[in-house]
């Protein structure tokens, strides 16, 4: 068989999203099948129809209490003064709740109300009124009454009511079917065991997961290489069997990138690129009068477009609204530059600091998973707009409970794996709270302080002139601020070199006597501030160093690095060698502490988090990480007690 060759086209339109959903919807009427499903199975499906009760609710007069069933004008005069004696079988029955009213009688007295003389006899003390306390047929629902609209998504008490209502089994709109099709040759199932040029394919784990909570019925259809017959056969499959497919990766305008070519060549094209970062090369058509989206490869990306214009399709599909998420108004804590004439979608982390909602930007690179996992909300820039400056207010949507957030810790400064830990234990003590960290560097993470967007800093800054840690710094840059210094863990600071230290490195001349790679902190980071001390020192300059301008942002990031063979060593903390099974050689003790307002020092957050850190649960774990020592860990430090200035 002669394979059809695919022409390579670069072309990326720039249309408005809003705009190239419109266009989307506006091509399918997407006619919306119905089943058939029990009552009890229906939790969160759509009503196709009205649905009617079958049954009034409740059925019958049914006492509202427990006690005795009268006839209102029977107990007419009865009075504190004149009690009224009531005779078994004659004037009253008794009842319980739920009971049927007996015949002739029009009132239930509650039975505390009832004074039980014997022999069949009672005593009251009040009159009763018609009706009191029955619960008349059909109180509830009349039977013939509407009891949902079409388009309804069923709650757990809309089942009630169904059941109650003799609804046995529903009409539901069926779940429209989207197949799931993950293209490249370097995707492999996901294992432990994957070589490099291999990719993990996980971006169809999460469009399924996605798809079924917004009402739909995934169809994993399995990796296909990148080749255009595959995919072609692939499409052609999904399209007879699905409501919707979707490609993913191959939307761009690589050699290997066939998604918009063989939609146009099957069917039709109504968009390639949309005015968005990320998310740019989407490519929306449709094929056998089928939708088809073809979804960015990075999974950022990847996941944005798909609630752009998978979940508004399902939405028209099921013939419900698409659910908006909550806004806040949050004060930026650093500037975002945006590019114009492109919508800006930037993830945030947002803490409630001193009487405010402050949100910092997380990475804006669109491969980047973790940036949404740990986003706390989403601010949308328009494409008009260049960015924002420090301190401006603006309004984000939020991707968790406002009541996390605002109990949320917010942590800024030096990176550590203990944060990890300390975050873990307080969520124990407190399932609504939690530390999340922005790996700023110390003195990014102190400047912050100053300007209250965080609650705590964690620092290690060497001052080379005293030689303390810290404390300088404070008195230098804060000494005007009410501030609390808190004594936190002694670690060690030291080479991260590959197993068995190849290069036999003990010292920062040999990194520039053997002319090595070196990984570097980012600029105000402690690590980076102690490296340069180190240069210092032994007279040598940052241009002595191969690497010295390759920045990363945490300790495991410079392990990553030797591990990888992409450096030869850096400078870093025992425990993130430890965790990427890498050795290290010693080069210096160091005070990492914990820089806070005194605010926060004394809130409940403060406290809890104190009181986790001497605890002997966060004692025994960061002994197992290795390299920290915790002593007079939880003091406060004196910080003007010494005049260093």
């Amino acid at each position: 068989m002669t394979r059809k060759k695919i022409e390579r086209t670069i072309y990326l339109e720039d249309v408005p999203r809003q705009q190239a959903l419109k266009q989307l919807l506006s091509h399918f009427r997407m006619p919306r099948e119905v089943e058939w499903v029990p009552t009890v199975k229906a939790l969160g499906r759509v009503t196709a129809e009205p649905i009617y009760a079958c049954l009034s609710m409740p059925h019958y007069h049914a006492s509202a209490m427990d006690g005795i069933a009268v006839r209102a004008e029977d107990t007419y005069g009865a009075h504190e003064q004149r009690p009224k004696q009531l005779v078994e079988g004659e004037t009253f029955e008794y009842v319980d709740t739920g009971d049927p009213i007996p015949a002739g009688y029009n009132a239930v007295i509650m039975i505390e109300h009832v004074q039980e003389l014997g022999e069949g006899k009672v005593q009251i003390i009040e009159p009763a009124t018609p009706w009191q306390h029955i619960r008349p047929v059909g109180e509830d629902v009349v039977s013939g009454e509407m009891l949902l609209p079409q388009g309804h998504v069923i709650r757990p008490v809309d089942q009630g009511a169904l059941l109650a209502g003799g609804i046995l089994s529903v009409p539901v709109v069926k779940k429209p079917v989207v197949s799931i099709i993950p293209t490249g040759s370097e995707l492999v199932q996901p294992t432990i065991d994957v070589t490099p040029g291999q990719i993990i394919e996980f971006n169809g784990t999460v469009f399924a997961g996605y798809i079924e909570q917004w009402g739909g019925s995934p169809r994993y259809y399995g990796i296909v290489k990148d080749d255009p017959e595959e995919i072609r056969a692939a499409i052609l499959d999904c399209v007879r069997t699905s409501d919707i497919v979707l490609l993913n990766a191959g939307s761009s305008a690589g050699s290997e990138d066939f998604t918009v070519h063989l939609i146009a060549e099957l069917g039709e094209v109504f968009t390639h690129g949309v005015a968005t970062r990320p998310g740019k090369p989407v490519v929306l058509g449709k094929v056998e009068d089928t939708p088809v989206i073809g979804l960015p490869g990075y999974p950022v990306s990847a996941y944005l477009t798909l609630e752009w214009f998978v979940q508004p399709l399902i939405c028209h599909y099921l013939g419900v609204s698409v659910p908006k998420r909550p806004k806040l108004e949050v004060t930026l804590g650093r500037r975002l530059v945006s590019t114009m004439g492109s919508e800006d979608f930037v993830r945030l982390n947002i803490g409630y600091v001193n009487g405010k909602y402050v949100a910092n930007p997380l990475t804006r690179a669109a491969g980047v998973t973790m940036s949404l996992v740990k986003a706390d909300g989403l601010l949308i820039v328009p494409p008009e707009s260049l960015g924002y400056e420090q301190g401006e207010k603006v309004t984000v949507e939020l991707y968790k409970p406002l009541e996390t957030i605002r109990k949320s810790i917010l942590f800024s400064g030096s990176h550590d794996l203990s944060i990890d830990l300390l975050s873990s234990l307080i969520k124990e003590r407190d399932q609504d709270r939690q530390i999340i960290s922005s790996h700023t560097g110390s003195m990014a993470g102190l400047m912050a302080i100053k300007k209250g967007e965080t609650h705590v800093a964690g620092i290690h800054l060497l001052d080379e002139e005293s030689g303390m840690y810290n404390i300088p710094f404070v008195q230098r840059y804060l000494k005007d601020e009410d501030v609390v210094l808190v004594r936190f863990l002694q670690r060690e600071q030291g080479w991260i070199v590959p197993k068995g230290n190849p290069h036999q490195i003990s010292s920062v001349q040999d990194i520039v006597d053997k002319n090595l790679i070196y990984v570097n902190r980012q600029r105000g980071a402690g690590t980076r501030i102690l490296f340069d001390s180190l240069l210092a020192q032994n007279d040598l300059s940052v241009n002595d160093i191969r690497g010295y301008e390759r920045e990363v942002y945490s300790h495991l990031n410079v392990a990553a690095a030797v591990k990888e063979g992409t450096a030869d060593v850096g400078l870093g903390i025992y425990s993130a060698a430890k965790a990427l099974d890498l050795d290290f050689v010693p080069v210096a003790d160091e005070s990492y502490d914990l820089l806070m307002s005194r605010e926060f020092y004394e809130s409940e957050g403060g406290q809890l988090l104190l009181a986790v850190m001497v605890s002997e649960a966060f004692k025994i774990q960061i002994e197992q990480l290795g390299g920290y020592k915790v002593k007079d860990i939880g003091q406060v430090v004196d910080l003007f007690s010494a005049d260093l200035f």
